[in-house]
C-alpha cells in the first residue's frame, strides 16, 4: 500500500486519535485501543488488531500497513541502513569481525567467522517510560 493511499485513509476521525509533535510527526494514542499492551508478548496479530481498533481501516488494510512498516524497516536493516524511531528508539547494524572463540564443553578453540548482528538502542525517552518516568509528549515539551 503507497504512502499516500496510506495518508488518504486516515479519516478525521482516525487524525483526532493522532497526537502530533513539534516536528510535524504524529504517534498513535495506543492507550485506549482496548488491546492490552502490556504483561505479555506483542504479536503482529495484536498490532494490527490495534492499528484496526485505532485508525479505522480494514483488518486487511491494517495487516498490510503494518507487514509494509516491518518490511520496509527489514529492508533498510538487511541494506545495513541504521533506522531511527524518534522517541523510540534506532536499530543499528554492526560488523563484527571474525574472532576466536572456545567452545565450553571442550575448552578447545574455535574460529568465529565475521558476521553482521542488529543491535537495538532505546531512546531516552523510551528509557524513562520503561522506568514509569512521567515524560511528556514531544508536543508539549
Amino acid at each position: 500500500m503507497p504512502r499516500d493511499c496510506i495518508l488518504a485513509a486516515l479519516t478525521a476521525q482516525t487524525q483526532a486519535n493522532i497526537v502530533g509533535n513539534s516536528a510535524g510527526y504524529g504517534r498513535l494514542d495506543w492507550g485506549s485501543t482496548g488491546v492490552a499492551m502490556a504483561g505479555k508478548t506483542i504479536t503482529r496479530a495484536d498490532l494490527c488488531e490495534a492499528v484496526y481498533q485505532k485508525v479505522g481501516l480494514s483488518r486487511t488494510e491494517s495487516a498490510a500497513l503494518v507487514e509494509l512498516v516491518l518490511g520496509e524497516i527489514t529492508n533498510c536493516l538487511e541494506r545495513g541502513e541504521t533506522v531511527k524511531l524518534s522517541s523510540f528508539g534506532s536499530f543499528v547494524v554492526r560488523k563484527k569481525g571474525q574472532r576466536i572463540g572456545r567452545n565450553p564443553k571442550t575448552g578447545k578453540e574455535v574460529p568465529i567467522s565475521p558476521r553482521r548482528v542488529m543491535v537495538f538502542k532505546p531512546s531516552a525517552i523510551l528509557k524513562q517510560r520503561i522506568n514509569g518516568a512521567d515524560v511528556p509528549d514531544e508536543a508539549e515539551g
